[in-house]
């Protein structure tokens, strides 16, 4: 077993991801209506949707908006919701087949988008070959092995019985998904997001991802880790990097109680992950395909400007939820289908999003539509992305960077966070993929040592002088509601800076 993480694929110092989730983003059923009888899916090519390729037209916003990921949710053969798969091998009839698959990587290439795809493998949907004749063979046997058993019964995905829970440490199951994992990497894929991969345990991971790694040690392993010791964890099973669902907690939470002390907390926690081993590239995020959206977690619209300059400037590898840079709304709810309203349809095209938030339309049993917190303001959000991504790419240490808060400063609405380039090399990370022809990423630009950047943070009711020459500055009442900006040398009320 791994006792270190091993150093990171170099491109992903500069990565910023678009996440989306294709059946909803598409336009795909809920349901699948091919699924009778004993087989599934019929024969080769039947039923199949190319709805996969609508995502061309959304690529050149992926790039405008700042990005050179695309991280996409699951995409093969399943039931219904994408985490109850059936075949591994193939895409989802719903969204199309490899050609579109290819076709879409193609795409990418040419923009220099990397793309990383959602492995769902800690379980299958019960209709999977191998759960069924797990489950007709029983526990004791060689095909019930390959499941886990809750007695005599299968074991169900945190209490979903339609989602078996397959056995990664056995080693039938760690040869096929090393197989499936090689097999799209192969075909163009960059990386892998593991879903639930602390369900499992870093111990059942580590000797797959230590094969993989020796066949494609470019590819970037992203481990979805929700509570725990998470550079622990990736230094154990090998993966590069984990989901920060506690920043991602205090900062939604932190923003909309105004206690910014939970937020300071939570950053000190976040820098003490990039000192450790394995914690050095964790995944930042405001909102994914599991969370209400953030825009719909604030109580007061104006402090997602807050929101988004904390996921554009703070270090790890930011991700954007699709959508959330044009001020989507939508919120999770504890039932069956409560994640509908988060996972909703698109238009072809980013110019449609106002157009298609106003007037929704979809199947009776397709996507649920999207729902903007304010349709004029889209634009104005979107701008704010570009704008603070921009800065995060112009000043590209911020990846690595040292954060801490002042806190001599700090109050319930107002916290000054200072960014600081750590020396070169100080991140302990040489980096991989230099067989896919990456040369290692500086952290620092080669003519002079970046100076510190403070990010400040007014949640305030009043605008406040700028401890500091303000390079960029966002007033959440003006991208809401167009009122215009702050005096400058100020930090805007319900708004940022970022001063050097």
């Amino acid at each position: 077993m791994n006792t270190t993480a091993p150093s990171s694929p170099a491109w992903i110092r500069d990565a910023i991801c678009w996440q989306v989730y294709p059946l909803g983003f598409c336009g795909a059923p809920r349901h699948r209506e091919d699924l009778g009888g004993e087989g599934y899916g019929g024969a080769a090519g039947e039923n199949v949707v190319h709805r996969l390729r609508r995502l061309d037209g959304w690529l050149d916003h992926l790039v405008g908006l700042g990005a050179n990921v695309l991280l996409l949710n699951p995409i093969f053969d399943s039931v219904s919701h994408g985490y109850d798969t059936l075949e591994h091998r193939r895409l989802d009839p719903r969204l199309g087949d490899e050609e579109d698959f290819d076709a879409l990587v193609a795409a990418c290439r040419e923009r220099g988008i990397r793309v990383v795809l959602d492995g769902v493998f800690n379980h299958v949907s019960e209709r999977h070959p191998v759960a069924r004749r797990a489950i007709s063979a029983g526990p004791g046997t060689a095909d019930g092995a390959l499941i886990r058993w809750a007695g005599s019964s299968p074991y169900g995905f945190e209490g979903n019985d339609d989602l078996v829970e397959v056995d990664l440490a056995d080693p039938v199951v760690q040869d096929r998904v090393v197989e499936i994992m090689g097999r799209w990497l192969e075909r163009g894929a960059d990386g892998w997001r593991l879903d639930a991969m602390y369900a499992a345990g870093a111990e059942a991971w580590a000797p797959i991802l230590e094969r993989v790694r020796d066949q494609h040690p470019g590819a970037w392993i992203l481990g979805e880790v929700i509570h725990g010791d998470y550079p622990g964890f990736a230094a154990a099973s090998g993966a590069d990097s984990i989901t920060q669902y506690e920043l991602w907690k205090a900062i939604w939470s932190g923003l909309s109680d105004h206690n910014l002390f939970e937020l300071a907390h939570a950053l000190g926690r976040h820098q003490g992950f990039l000192d450790a081993d394995g914690g050095r590239h964790p995944q930042t995020f405001v909102g994914n395909h599991d969370t209400t959206r953030i825009a719909s977690q604030l109580a007061d619209g104006r402090d997602l400007a807050a929101a988004i300059a904390l996921l554009a400037l703070l270090p790890g590898i930011p991700t954007v939820y699709a959508g959330d840079e044009f001020g989507a709304a939508a919120v999770k709810e504890e039932r069956a289908g409560g994640d509908d309203a988060i996972r909703p349809w698109f238009p072809g095209t980013p110019d449609e999003v106002v157009a298609a938030a106003s007037s929704p339309s979809s199947a009776p049993d397709g996507p649920h539509p999207l729902s903007l917190l304010k349709a004029e303001a889209a634009p104005r959000i979107l701008e704010v992305h570009r704008r603070l991504f921009s800065l995060r790419r112009r000043e590209i240490w911020l990846a690595t960077a040292s954060v801490h808060v002042d806190e001599d400063t700090l109050e319930n609405t107002w916290a000054q966070i200072v960014l600081t380039p750590r020396p070169q090399g100080a991140d302990g990370d040489a980096g991989r993929g230099a067989a896919d022809g990456d040369a290692p990423a500086s952290d620092t630009p080669a003519s002079a040592d970046p100076a510190p950047l403070t990010l400040v943070l007014n949640l305030g009711d009043e605008d406040r002088p700028a401890p500091g020459e303000v390079l960029e500055a966002v007033s959440g009442a003006d991208m809401l509601d167009g009122v215009g900006p702050a005096a400058g040398g100020t930090v805007p009320a319900h708004g940022i800076a970022v001063v050097r």
